[in-house]
C-alpha cells in the first residue's frame, strides 16, 4: 500500500516558502505605495474594523488567501514525490512489481514522468532477476544431468566389468559435454557482461564464412547433409574475429543439426544496396519453429521439442544474439517458405568495412 497521506518536510518548506513570498509581496505593495506618496493605509469605510492602521478584513482575506493557495500547491508537489520514495523503498526491499504511474493519477508534468521511468527501471530489473533465476535453474539441470549419467556409468562399471570398456566411453562423453557446456556458460557471460574475448582485428568476413562452410559441410556431409555457400568478394572489418567466428558457426552448425537426412542447408550473403549492411541468411529444410517461439530460441538454454539424436545445451544462438549485438548487429530468425526455418545475421557498415563486396 501507498504510504498513507500525512505530510512531511518538503510539504512545511513549500508552504513556508510560498506564505513568505505572498506576505513579501504585500509588504512589497504597502512600501511602494508609501515610497510614491499615496495614502497608506487607504481610505477606509467608516466603521470597519482595523488592527492600527491596518484593516482587519483585507489581511484576513489575504492570510487566507496565502494558506489556502500555500497549503493546496504544497500538497499537490509533495505527495507525488512521497509515493516516489514508496516506491523506491518497496523496490529497494526486493518487491520488483511495484508500480507507481497508477498512483499519478492524470497528471502531466516531470514528476509524473519521472514515475514512469521509475517503473520502467523496476520492470527491468525485474526481467533481468526473473531471467537470472531461470538461468541459474537452467544451468544447475544442464549440469546436473551429464553428472547423474556418469555416476551411473560408474556404478554399472562396478557391478558388471564386462560393461567397463562401455562405460568409460560413456563417462568420456559426457565429460566433454561438461567441459563444452562449461565453455559456453563462460562465453555467454563475457559477452553479457560486455567484456571482450578477443581484440578487435581486420577480418574478411566472407572468407571467414568460406571457411565455417566448408568444415561444416566436411562433417554434415557424413551425415548424408550438405551445405552450400552463395557468397563473393570479400568484406574486410575490424571485429572481435573469436565472437563473430561463434556467431557464424553457432548458427550454420544448428541449422545442419536440425535439417533432415539428406538436406542442404543454404548460406546466401550479401551487401544491403542501401546500408551497406552485410547480410548472412543461413535455411534449413528442418522442422521450423512456430510464431510464438521465434524469439524464445535465442534464450539461454531454450530448445525446441527434439528428435533423439538432436542433442545441445540450448546456448549457441544465444551466443550468436550476443555476439552481433556487441558489434552493433543484429541476429533474426522467421518460417521458411516451403517449411524449415531461415536465420539472417547483419552486420552494419559501421563496422569498419575497408573494401567493398564485389
Amino acid at each position: 500500500m501507498p504510504l498513507k497521506p500525512t505530510v512531511g518536510r518538503l510539504f512545511w518548506k513549500l508552504l513556508l516558502a510560498l506564505s513568505l513570498s505572498m506576505i513579501l509581496s504585500m509588504v512589497g505593495t504597502a512600501a511602494y505605495l508609501m515610497l510614491t506618496n499615496h495614502p497608506f493605509p487607504p481610505p477606509q469605510p467608516d466603521g470597519m474594523p482595523s488592527l492600527g492602521y491596518t484593516p482587519i478584513v483585507p489581511l484576513l482575506s489575504g492570510l487566507i488567501a496565502i494558506l489556502v493557495i500555500g497549503l493546496a500547491l504544497s500538497w499537490y508537489l509533495s505527495r507525488p514525490l512521497r509515493h516516489l520514495r514508496w516506491a523506491l523503498h518497496r523496490v529497494a526491499q526486493g518487491h520488483l512489481d511495484t508500480r507507481i504511474s497508477p498512483l499519478m493519477g492524470r497528471r502531466r508534468d516531470e514528476i509524473a514522468d519521472l514515475a514512469r521511468d521509475v517503473d520502467r527501471m523496476a520492470e527491468q530489473l525485474q526481467l533481468v532477476v526473473e531471467s537470472r533465476r531461470v538461468l541459474l535453474h537452467d544451468i544447475s539441470h544442464e549440469l546436473r544431468s551429464p553428472l547423474t549419467r556418469i555416476q551411473a556409468a560408474i556404478g554399472l562399471s562396478r557391478q558388471d566389468p564386462e560393461l567397463t570398456e562401455a562405460m568409460l566411453l560413456r563417462i568420456k562423453n559426457e565429460s566433454e559435454r561438461l567441459d563444452g557446456l562449461i565453455e559456453e556458460l563462460l562465453t555467454l557471460h563475457r559477452l553479457e557482461a560486455g567484456a571482450s574475448v578477443a581484440p578487435l582485428e581486420r577480418v574478411d568476413l566472407i572468407e571467414l564464412l568460406d571457411d565455417i562452410t566448408e568444415d561444416a559441410d566436411f562433417e554434415a556431409r557424413a551425415t548424408g547433409r550438405r551445405v552450400s555457400t552463395d557468397a563473393h568478394g570479400s568484406f574486410v572489418v575490424e571485429v572481435h574475429g573469436e565472437l563473430i567466428y561463434r556467431a557464424f558457426e553457432n548458427v550454420i552448425r544448428n541449422a545442419v543439426k536440425y535439417s533432415p537426412p539428406c538436406g542442404i542447408v543454404e548460406v546466401n550473403v550479401q551487401v544491403d544496396s542501401q546500408t551497406g549492411a552485410l547480410v548472412i541468411a543461413v535455411a534449413d529444410r528442418g522442422p521450423g519453429v512456430s510464431p510464438s517461439l521465434l524469439e524464445k530460441i535465442f534464450e539461454p538454454f531454450f530448445r525446441a521439442e527434439e528428435g533423439e539424436q538432436v542433442h545441445g545445451v540450448g546456448l549457441g544462438l544465444a551466443i550468436a544474439r550476443r555476439a552481433m549485438q556487441m558489434h552493433n548487429g543484429s541476429v533474426t530468425a522467421s518460417p521458411r517458405e516451403g517449411g524449415g526455418l531461415l536465420v539472417k545475421l547483419i552486420l552494419p557498415s559501421s563496422q569498419g568495412a575497408s573494401a567493398p563486396f564485389e
